[in-house]
């Protein structure tokens, strides 16, 4: 097992523990990340949660119709299947063998560390954008932040190609990780709505 799952269940606790608090917010607000809002946020990781937990699995991963902006995934209910999702993904990313060897998100090959990190990654960077999107107080760790920034720099400029991420945000090395690690993948660190 990777020596970030321990890491990972602190940021799915406090992804969680977020989750909950905004249940009742309305969620046609802005976010840091310029495509979404807290609806599309939400929706994206309601889309991408099965497919990351099926990959860690080494399950068929579920169709894609339709895609992500037709889904339409967010009900009344939403922070409850968000919060049961992200409990999926820590149980499968704490089976044996989860971060080893290589998987498949339905397309090729990919390495099964790689996945673990962008899951890690992304509770981290979308929990930020859900708590600046809501105005809601969200706790990261130092050393979880840190974490999150070195598992997401050795995929930033492959996420850029893809379209995933804007272009970097400089934001100085001295700065916090929790900062620097928004600016890696396009967002303003001091973003507000």
């Amino acid at each position: 097992m990777s020596q970030l799952y321990p890491m990972m269940t602190s940021a799915a606790r406090e992804l969680a523990r977020l989750v909950r608090s905004a249940a009742e917010d309305p969620l046609a607000v802005p976010t840091p990340c310029t495509e979404y809002d807290a609806r599309a946020l939400v929706n994206h990781l309601l889309y991408w949660g099965p497919r990351l937990e099926a990959a860690a699995r080494r399950e068929p991963v579920p169709a894609a119709e339709p895609g992500e902006t037709e889904a339409g995934l967010v009900g009344d209910v939403w922070a409850a299947a968000l919060e049961k999702q992200v409990d999926g993904l820590v149980s499968a990313f704490g089976l044996p063998g989860a971060w080893e060897g290589t998987t498949s998100m339905g397309g090729g090959e990919l390495p099964a560390l790689f996945v673990g990190q962008m899951v890690f990654g992304e509770f981290v960077v979308h929990a930020w954008d859900l708590a600046k999107a809501t105005g809601r107080r969200w706790h990261c760790d130092e050393e979880v932040a840190a974490a999150a920034y070195e598992a997401t720099v050795g995929m930033a400029e492959q996420a850029r190609r893809m379209d995933i991420f804007g272009p970097e945000i400089p934001v100085p090395a001295s700065a916090p990780a929790l900062d620097r690690l928004p600016g890696l993948t396009g967002r303003d660190p001091s973003w507000t709505r």
